[in-house]
């Protein structure tokens, strides 16, 4: 779930959780080179000799125009790892730049013309792109020139810095560059730090309530169900950036989960003992505020949770207990699953289930490092050149520092996750089970709030909108113009942002799209309205004591302790 830009609107490919949790678990780098792919690529190509004479004449051709200097090869205007002059006006530099841009794009078209099956194409574009990202000449540092102009002005000790930044790094996992100073914001003071107290405490979770600021309240509180990687303060960012605070400010209350790290004692925890815990915490919440229901507010991985939970209720005729539901950046219809379908096969997902099996759990610092490799250019070889070439020091941003907060993720969980992708069971009534129940959507009668990024590089935005097909209920979907967590982390006031909404939800995302509109600024407002819409009538906000609160124990400040957990 990692983020460099809150900005950033690049369209991006999709990698869907159960891929990542995939590679995480073997190591990504046999997605990055896969030797029966290559052996398919070499017969293939064999089998086309005269299309690879042609690429090769092309290439040489192409190299003798570089050597004198009338070759019109250029980089993407967007591409800003050559945005520096001097790859264009000096010579060296230009000829080095036209060299590698060449040679790459010889090297795609290569794997186009050996006319492989789809899924060994698919598997074989991305080896080929990693490769060359990290053969572009601005990794370089002889050939960078920002690189060299920092050795001239530093007198050398951006490399002395940059060195040193790199022995530390590697040292540990999840060895790709730092992207924050681990010191850069403190958890409880800087980041998670809307005050509140813990309510409830077991095993698996403990639940947050935070303290109203307003007047009056909604009656109805919100439940948040944050994912189960990384650290719940996602929607508690730094103060102006956080979620939760701004949701307080509007008048409603709101309890969030914070997740157990867990380890090898917790191996066993799957979607049961989750969905489980989701349950207390409704029931927590209901509690405290002393109402019979909640609406819930689930993210990424703790939609998908949600979503088995909301299902089991429906079936045992619980479904009461909650008054409405939004999701966001959460991926329920695994279906034209596209290069994720290439890359996670059968063999890789079963590879992946008995390597965390073994270990008790999947570790958060591998699926840093496959979340960074989704996409290198802007996770990797960015810092790559400006903390070991420039030798400067990350800048501090709240949401990377989240992103390197990482978490484990039970051995049982991380099978349950793959095992319900892959079959795509939420999408098949009954096939999918929540503590005994069979879990069928369509029996989920409530309000949905769907959200999603455009720019989401991990939970693509079209399968996002594949939800609101799902629930029984009227579903709103609001497509936000940012990246997975950027999409989440959207405060008002940034006055780049915008979302686009409408009011049906045909079958097709492509259909929805045409029929939408643009709104202007972030959709938290909106969201808050439609939350203010089904959450009962405003009551004068409870004081509670010290100790108690409609007879649930306080059990100390938040953030709570489960989030020091490392």
């Amino acid at each position: 779930m990692s983020e460099i830009d809150p900005s950033d609107t690049a369209e991006l490919a999709g990698a869907p959780l159960e891929l990542v949790l995939t590679d995480a678990a073997r190591g990504n780098w046999r997605r990055m080179v896969p030797s029966a792919g290559v052996t398919k690529l070499v017969r293939g190509l064999a089998n086309r000799p005269l299309k690879v004479a042609g690429r090769a004449r092309g290439l040489a051709g192409e190299y003798v125009k570089i050597a004198v200097g009338s070759s019109h090869v250029e980089p993407d205007s967007r591409d800003k790892r050559f945005a520096d002059p001097a790859w264009s006006g000096n010579p060296v530099l230009r000829r080095s730049l036209q060299t590698f841009l060449a040679t790459s794009r010889t090297a795609e078209a290569l794997v186009e013309d050996a006319r492989l099956d789809e899924p060994d194409r698919l598997r074989m574009q991305s080896v080929v792109s990693n490769l060359a990202d990290a053969l572009a000449p601005s990794n370089n540092p002889l050939l960078n020139p920002r690189a060299l102009k920092a050795l001239i002005d530093t007198g050398g000790s951006n490399f002395v810095e940059g060195g040193r930044r790199l022995v530390k790094d590697v040292a540990q996992p999840p060895r790709v560059p730092s992207m924050v100073d681990p010191d850069a914001f403190v958890v409880g003071e800087t980041v998670a730090a809307t005050p509140g107290t813990v309510v409830l405490r077991t095993d698996v979770l403990e639940v947050l309530r935070y303290t109203p600021t307003t007047d009056k309240v909604r009656e109805i509180p919100l439940l948040i169900v944050p994912p189960t990687i990384n650290k719940y303060y996602v929607t508690d960012m730094s103060p102006g950036r956080s979620l939760v605070e701004y949701l307080v400010g509007q008048g409603h209350q709101v309890f969030t989960i914070s997740w157990r790290n867990p380890d090898v004692r917790h191996a066993r925890w799957g979607f049961d003992i989750y969905g489980r815990g989701i349950i207390e915490a409704i029931d927590a919440a209901r509690a405290a505020a002393g109402v019979p229901s909640v609406a819930l507010l689930s993210l990424c991985s703790g939609g998908v949770l949600s979503a088995l939970v909301l299902g089991h209720l429906a079936a045992i005729g619980e479904l009461d207990k909650v008054a409405a539901a939004a999701m966001s950046v959460a991926v329920l219809d695994q279906a034209d699953a596209g290069v994720t379908g290439a890359l996670l096969t059968p063999q890789a997902a079963d590879a992946a289930v008995r390597a965390s099996a073994a270990r008790g759990y999947l570790d958060g610092r591998s699926l840093a490092e496959v979340f960074a490799w989704l996409r290198p250019n802007d996770l990797i070889w960015n810092y790559w050149v400006d903390s070991y070439l420039l030798g400067n020091a990350p800048k501090p941003f709240d949401v990377l520092f989240w992103n390197a907060d990482t978490t484990r993720m039970a051995a049982r969980l991380h099978r349950d996750f793959i095992h319900l992708a892959q079959r795509n069971s939420l999408t098949k009534p009954g096939e999918a089970v929540m503590l005994g129940t069979p879990v069928d959507l369509s029996e989920v009668h409530l309000d949905t709030y769907v959200t999603a990024g455009i720019a989401d590089h991990l939970c693509p935005w079209q399968k996002c909108y594949q939800s609101t097909q799902l629930f029984g209920g009227k579903s709103r979907f609001v497509l936000s113009t940012s990246g997975h967590v950027a999409s989440i982390v959207n405060p008002p006031g940034n006055k780049r942002a915008n979302f686009r909404t409408a009011e049906h939800n045909p079958p097709s995302a492509q259909a929805w799209l045409a029929e939408s509109e643009s709104v202007e600024g972030s959709w938290w407002p909106d969201f808050s309205t439609w939350l203010h819409a089904r959450t009962g009538e405003q009551v004068t906000t409870p004081t509670p004591g010290p100790d108690e609160l409609n007879g649930t124990a306080n059990l100390g400040p938040a953030p709570g302790t489960y989030v020091h957990i490392r």
